[in-house]
């Protein structure tokens, strides 16, 4: 077997790090067993003491390697993407979804492909699509056959690109195995305790080194890399655990656990890992190592703000509110964070009406908060604590906040803030539109936040919007709720609490979002103060582990600050609120019986689409929405302004079911929602089962068509250009011209615009009708369409018969009448001139050849005869 050593770094360096190590190791294990072993020991009924965080930082002295964080950047950034490729074992394994979930909570585009098969398309021209390549299991790595594997690393070379690699646990038990093609050795299945880092890591970024996480390691798969190569650096150091390995008293020199291949063998950066990411350390240094091996094309900002609500003030039961020494203790450690925080302060939510209503001792806590009103931020909370969405007057709404607004002028609580939170979220998503109403006239609300949206949970997933004017943030819980006020009745007791501030949930929460608004209850600060122990202990804990800069500033300044980082976020995505039970708790009664539409028309315009409408609207088994005054049967929701107006808004079209039944089946139809960038994405959020219909016809003939009958309603542009100047618009035309030509040549792009519908529908929900078929043979057409929509057999031939004075099908009212659409359909215009026709066909022919395509993929429907006559005329 052969003798193993660490890599020579050069005789100097690697004497400094061993004994940086050996003594912080010493220090750190002293420190172990003074505190830990004492705290143990301890009542654990009892009330948590100070913060027992200790670590060079919070003593005042900066950690090894210096306080500079290195700037990752290099020009090799400019040809990657900022995107990771994660090749993981099946798409089930447990790593790699901590993976995507690491990579989804900071906001990093990823791509998942299954190890083994063939590698996806790593180029875009002369550029990277991955900036970093993982690999939940480096096995798969350095197994690859020889053909992906020379592709694989010659993309890296060419590209600048690294690996990160993890040692999957295995059953079988490696000792000084060598890795293929690696001068390295592993050791696994092996349990270890107190990490550290090498502070002279260039990787280090986010992470701060010049401590220890004392303690065991989870898991006991964990391996250890040795080599005999200069190449190679540790980035992670661990110890075996005494207890398993007993060592008689002798020094053990560190394990290196994670490790640094700086691409000396082949010109390739590799990080590798010995075990997952169950280790809170290992998260940190894997976002470190994208950053690092990506050039700095994935580097997260390193600022954090900070906000901790403290609602129900004055709300409590008896025995649980806040008495003066809770108050003294609420500013003493609201002045200690502040100096770590800057400009931090405790943001209290208030409820006037509950004002002295606890015990004498209590009511003297409510006294002092109001003596020492300066020393916090204020928001209103309700009156009353009543839930808005019980509201159905804002009226009423309105003057429960006014009496809390009076209470607040009378007690000299600032009411300028313009934030609020709503108790229980209630009417902030699913958005009751009388909460946002009233707070724009009682407070001037400007900003808010809610755990909501778009769901409770995951955590990971929470999302801001604005709505009314009003920035609506993601609120973040912290553990606490306002039942946990004594650390007994904690779940899982103070171990579980301790693991969520160091390095659980709690530290990663703030470590993964740049801003963080935590929700927090008056009776947390109260009985055991959990929330003081809570927020001072995780500060600190950041403190030591991280080069976070954390600051505190008013939710105002926030929301600004937030939909500029994220201002794809402005606009909301409004989901069906009877689709999660959380929601549907804190939804307005009086909306929950109506009925949402199973199907949806698309257009696009003038290829049938109304008639098609009226056809399905005779099934006796089908409804459509009420319509809407200024767009006719259409609600156009979904792709306009009127998305803004909210759900309740789209809602008021669907009338209720008698008895809250279901058994009509609700359709809406808007022509425009077919090429709308934004629907399918909004239409999937709140009808997400929904049947899709779209009508097809020539896209030469559509274009035409939406240029004669807007001519024919009076359009200026219209009636002032002739066709073929239309749709040769070029950009240097005015801007009024350039939107017609888009308007008629871009819904023709069936095959684009299809795509993006299935990208968020599954196939079979599509149902594509022949626009020309529909017009000589609907009955034919209806007939196929409702057994694709599983309706009772109606016999449209007795309903349906051609009109020779109009030219097309109309519903049959009687013997000798027929009532037929509107003046504006059946049109005859002049034919199209041959320049455009022309123009056109060449214009389409790359759409339409994608779209027959499309419809062999889809194997659904033949393609349609106007199709194959528009791809056989020769230019």
């Amino acid at each position: 077997m052969p003798v193993f050593s660490f890599g020579y770094f050069g005789k100097m360096r690697m004497f400094v790090i061993l004994l940086a190590v050996t003594c912080i190791t010493v220090f750190g294990f002293a420190h172990y067993m003074d505190s830990s072993s004492i705290t143990s020991l301890m009542h654990r009924d009892a009330r948590p003491p100070a913060p027992q965080i200790h670590c060079r930082m919070l003593n005042g002295k900066t950690a090894i390697g210096g306080a500079l964080t290195p700037d990752h950047r290099s020009e090799a950034r400019l040809r990657i993407d900022p995107k990771v490729l994660v090749f993981v074992e099946t798409t089930y394994t447990q790593l790699g979804k901590s993976i995507t979930e690491l990579l989804v909570h900071n906001r990093i585009k990823y791509k998942v492909e299954v190890a083994g098969k063939s590698l996806p398309v790593l180029t875009n021209q002369d550029k990277g699509r991955y900036g970093v390549i993982v690999f939940e299991n480096l096995d798969k790595y350095l197994n690859m056959d020889n053909w992906n594997r020379q592709l694989l690393d010659k993309y890296c070379r060419d590209y600048s690109v690294g690996i990160i690699g993890f040692v999957s646990p295995s059953e079988e038990t490696l000792v000084g195995a060598q890795l293929r093609g690696f001068p390295l050795y592993v050791h696994t299945n092996l349990r270890l305790r107190d990490a550290s880092l090498n502070p002279g890591s260039p990787i280090l970024r986010l992470t701060r080194a010049g401590d220890t996480a004392w303690g065991p390691l989870p898991g006991n798969d964990w391996a250890i890399f040795q080599h005999n190569h200069s190449g190679y650096e540790p980035l992670e150091w661990a110890q075996k655990n005494v207890m398993d390995y007993p060592t008689d008293g002798v020094a053990q020199p560190p394990l290196a656990t994670v490790l640094q291949d700086h691409g000396q063998q082949d010109g390739i950066q590799r990080i590798l890992f010995g075990s997952g990411l169950k280790f809170w350390l290992h998260r940190l240094l894997f976002l470190d190592s994208l950053s690092y091996l990506s050039h700095g094309q994935l580097s997260l900002n390193l600022e954090r703000r900070i906000l901790i609500d403290i609602d129900d003030i004055f709300v409590g039961e008896k025995g649980t509110r806040l008495k003066p020494d809770d108050v003294h203790a609420l500013i003493a450690t609201q002045n200690r964070i502040e100096e770590m925080v800057p400009g931090f302060r405790f943001n209290l939510g208030f409820s006037g009406k509950y004002f002295h209503h606890g015990t004498h001792e209590e009511n003297l806590g409510d006294d002092m908060l109001l003596r020492n009103v300066a020393q916090f931020n204020w928001f209103s909370h309700m009156w009353n604590h009543q839930q808005p969405h019980l509201y159905d007057n804002v009226t009423q709404l309105m003057n429960d906040m006014i009496l809390n607004k009076d209470f607040a002028k009378e007690h000299g609580i600032p009411t300028d803030s313009g934030y609020s939170v709503s108790p229980h979220h209630s009417g902030v998503y699913p958005a009751h539109e009388l909460l946002y109403t009233a707070w724009k006239k009682v407070w001037n609300i400007k900003v808010t936040s809610t755990e909501e949206y778009p769901h409770l949970r995951p955590a990971r997933l929470r999302r801001g919007f604005i709505h009314r004017n009003i920035m609506v943030l993601p609120r973040q819980t912290c553990g606490l709720f306002t039942h946990t006020i004594c650390i007994d009745s904690y779940p899982g007791g103070r171990d579980k609490l301790d693991e969520s501030i160091r390095g659980g949930e709690l530290f990663q929460t703030i470590v993964y979002n740049p801003i963080n608004i935590f929700m927090t209850h008056m009776s947390n600060y109260g009985n055991d103060r959990l929330a003081l122990y809570t927020f001072e202990s995780v500060i600190k804990f950041l403190r030591c582990w991280t080069n976070l800069k954390l600051t505190s500033v008013p939710p105002l300044q926030l929301g600004e600050l937030y939909f500029k980082l994220h201002p794809e976020e402005r606009d909301p995505i409004w989901g069906n609120p009877a689709d999660d039970p959380r929601h549907a708790k804190i939804w307005a009664g009086n909306k929950r019986r109506t009925t949402l539409p199973k199907l949806l028309g698309l257009g696009p315009q003038k290829t049938g689409s109304t008639a098609f409408y009226t056809f399905l609207s005779m099934h006796p088994a089908v409804a459509s929405n009420l319509p809407n005054s200024d767009t006719f049967e259409e609600i156009q929701f979904f792709n306009g302004n009127n998305y803004y107006r909210g759900l309740d808004w789209y809602l008021n079209f669907f009338p209720l079911q008698p008895n809250d039944t279901d058994d009509k089946f609700m359709f809406e139809k808007s022509a425009t929602y077919f090429d709308g960038e934004l629907v399918p994405k909004r239409a999937h959020a709140l009808l997400p089962k929904a049947q899709l219909v779209t009508i097809l016809i020539s896209p030469a003939k559509r274009a035409y068509s939406w240029y004669q009958h807007i001519k024919a309603h009076g359009d200026p542009i219209a009636n002032n250009y002739s066709f073929y100047q239309v749709i040769t618009a070029t950009e240097a035309e005015p801007k009024a011209l350039r939107d017609l030509r888009n308007r008629c040549l871009n819904p023709g792009k069936y095959s684009q615009h299809l795509e993006r519908w299935l990208a968020c529908y599954p196939q079979q929900q599509l149902y594509i009708i022949d626009g020309e078929q529909l017009k000589s043979n609907p009955v034919a057409v209806m007939n196929d369409l409702q057994r694709f929509l599983k309706l009772p057999p109606f016999d449209y031939s007795r309903h349906l018969r051609f009109d020779n004075k109009k030219g097309f099908y109309c519903q049959v009212v009687s013997d000798n009448r027929n009532k037929c659409l509107g003046k504006s359909k059946g049109r005859q215009y002049p034919p199209m001139d041959d320049r455009s026709a022309k123009m056109l066909q060449k214009y389409y022919r790359i759409h339409n050849q994608a779209l027959v395509k499309l419809l062999k993929k889809l194997g659904s429907r033949p393609i349609p005869q106007w199709l194959k006559e528009d791809l056989s005329v020769t230019s």
